[in-house]
């Protein structure tokens, strides 16, 4: 009976977890869903709707809460994708690199090594270690997740898993999580290894205590103005656009969303997450188009938008035959009768 009763309370326990997770996005003001950054991106909407597209108040309304959109088909496996990646985020997030480990292994590296001992800079000014350090985490930040993005799309391995985001047909904040478990992980070591090496060489050269992130109500500043400024309008059916010249520098929600179409002219494009300057300098920059319709998801081809099972599993079977393709390649050059 006793272990019985240990059962169900460790099974409460999860079930606690799980259901605490579910929300947990939405009332972290870290998070791009946080009630807050949602609520000002719905302003945002019905502002640009009633002054730039001439809409009345209830127009625009009616069209942010558009129901053939947030309970369409592809909406709906966003939600069914969300539940269940929380379940498998709690069950391998302990085992992943943490950021820590690989800030507190790099400082000792240097420490031991005594490499560019020089640079202990901790006499400098605190708000000028704190804006170096702020403007050096995001650029790095933000420069990775451009790269990591960009061979996502350039990758047949990657792709595979990539493309589960991309198969959304239509769009709402809630497919920023439609993602495949496999690439959470990729993006997560990312951020553990560039982050953390980041955090790792600024507390050497400036010293542990005399240096901080830039934050504003507890957040990193850059991303709370992009969150401020519209984040979740990027997957949403509201075509926002900048100034062409503002294009160069900020990815806007509706050159994000070019990113998600199928058009061939808007491949391999606007890869950039918060700033568009990536593209600009590595060709990979589209400017917006709006006015016409923009078609999302997947070519016929490729995984359904709302076959969950597929959704996880056919990655696996396409990695699968490009392991196999690779392998009978190289087994026929390796036959190869070469003359002597």
């Amino acid at each position: 009976m006793e272990d019985l009763i240990r059962i169900l309370a460790t099974f409460g326990s999860y079930i606690e977890t799980y259901l605490t997770s579910l929300s947990a996005d939405f009332l972290n003001h870290k998070k791009r869903i946080f009630v807050g950054y949602l609520a000002i991106s719905v302003v945002m909407a019905v502002v640009f709707l009633c002054a730039w597209r001439g809409l009345g108040l209830h127009g625009a309304v009616g069209k942010v809460f558009d129901k053939d959109i947030f309970w369409s088909k592809s909406a709906k496996a966003d939600y069914f994708i969300y539940a269940i990646n929380r379940i498998i985020s709690i069950l391998i997030s302990p085992y992943l690199i943490a950021q820590g480990a690989v800030t507190t292994f790099l400082f000792f590296q240097l420490s031991k090594q005594n490499v560019v001992g020089f640079l202990f800079l901790d006499h400098w000014p605190s708000v000028l270690i704190i804006t170096i350090y702020t403007l050096t985490y995001f650029i790095m930040d933000d420069l990775s997740k451009y790269f990591v993005h960009r061979c996502m799309h350039r990758w047949q391995f990657l792709w595979a898993f990539h493309k589960v985001h991309h198969s959304a047909e239509t769009m709402t904040p809630i497919t920023v999580y439609r993602v495949h478990p496999i690439e959470s992980i990729i993006y997560g070591l990312r951020g553990s290894i560039v982050i953390g090496a980041v955090i790792g060489i600024f507390a050497y050269c400036f010293g542990i205590d005399n240096f901080s992130l830039a934050t504003l109500l507890g957040v990193n500043l850059f991303s709370f103005i992009f969150n401020i400024a519209g984040a979740n309008l990027r997957h949403s059916h509201i075509e926002i656009a900048y100034w062409p010249w503002l294009e160069k520098i900020f990815i806007s929600p509706a050159q994000h969303q070019l990113h998600h179409s199928i058009e061939n002219k808007h491949f391999n494009k606007n890869y950039g997450a918060m700033l568009a300057i990536w593209d600009w300098l590595f060709g990979s920059l589209h400017f917006s188009e709006t006015g016409g319709s923009i078609r999302f998801g997947l070519r016929p081809h490729e995984a359904s938008a709302t076959n969950i099972i597929s959704i996880y599993l056919k990655p696996f079977i396409e990695i699968s035959n490009i392991l196999k393709y690779v392998y009978t390649t190289l087994l026929k050059l390796l036959k190869l009768d070469f003359p002597r």
